[in-house]
């Protein structure tokens, strides 16, 4: 079979999972290129799959993005999940199934109401890597920031801060081929009041992480619940599921990462070798 990894221009060289997977791929006797999703020369219909991963640059230009998806024959995951998952207003439908997911406030303006806590975190819902998210302590700084990405025409959101993740980290839960795979803790990433405007690339530490079976409840339940939300008839080829700890110990959905996720396949033996064989099986 032959494949195609599709990334961005920027991330071509930069992504060390892709020769993973190319490598994983030649190991079972497929071919794979490694293809920037834009590039107007690629000819997509050669490929049996076309596996979506590092398309970073995609959050400036998400309406292109969803429609190049729609053109792919063969896509993982498919446009359908990649058009759902690409904006975080899937918050809203996801929140209805009764999953334990993080409170989220809507496009908030002055004085609305953003729960009694102390500190929040504001963000657009079409973003990536963090841009223009920040940790706010203050009322008036979560209302500032919001309406500002709300006269830019964006969507705002906003979401209490968990302090757990100050000590404990987010915990990533990685599935391939339907199965989970691995876990991964994510250390802290915003820091109080730094703003917006801040780079943290290279900030983050990743480690392995045995996950609860709280955890792995509360994943696997919320994949059964994009499945039943999008009427899909198999597995997603990939998925990560990005839990908090509450302040009781109960963990909560932060983000399902179903379009681009680093998977962290450092972290887990053979996992490019697992997300090959169920591509080809």
């Amino acid at each position: 079979m032959y494949f195609a990894f599709a990334t961005s221009d920027a991330m071509r060289h930069l992504d060390d999972e892709l020769p993973r997977f190319v490598a994983a791929a030649n190991d079972r006797g497929h071919r794979a290129d490694i293809c920037v999703w834009d590039d107007p020369a690629i000819d997509w219909n050669s490929y049996d799959s076309v596996v979506v991963r590092s398309c970073w640059d995609y959050t400036g230009r998400r309406e292109e993005f969803v429609a190049w998806a729609r053109s792919i024959p063969s896509l993982h995951n498919p446009a359908d999940v990649i058009a759902w998952n690409t904006d975080k207003v899937y918050l809203r439908e996801f929140a209805k199934s009764g999953t334990p997911v993080i409170d989220t406030y809507w496009d908030v303006q002055r004085d609305d109401d953003i729960g009694e806590h102390s500190e929040w975190v504001c963000k657009p819902s079409i973003s990536a890597g963090s841009r223009d998210t920040a940790r706010w302590s203050s009322r008036e700084e979560v209302y500032a920031h919001s309406a500002a990405l709300v006269a830019a025409g964006r969507t705002s959101m906003v979401q209490p801060y968990v302090q757990s993740v100050d000590t404990d980290g987010e915990t990533a839960m990685i599935f391939l081929g339907g199965e989970f795979s691995h876990a991964i803790r994510k250390s802290q990433l915003l820091h109080k009041g730094e703003g917006a405007d801040v780079d943290r690339n290279g900030r983050e530490t990743i480690t392995p992480r045995a996950p609860t079976a709280a955890q792995h409840e509360v994943a696997a339940e919320s994949l059964a619940v994009v499945s039943r939300i999008l009427s899909l008839n198999e597995p997603l080829l990939y998925a990560r599921v990005d839990l908090v700890t509450a302040s009781d110990g109960s963990p909560l959905v932060i983000e399902l990462e179903l379009t681009e996720p680093s998977l962290f396949l450092a972290h887990s033996e053979d996992s490019a070798g697992i997300l090959i064989r169920a591509l080809d099986s």
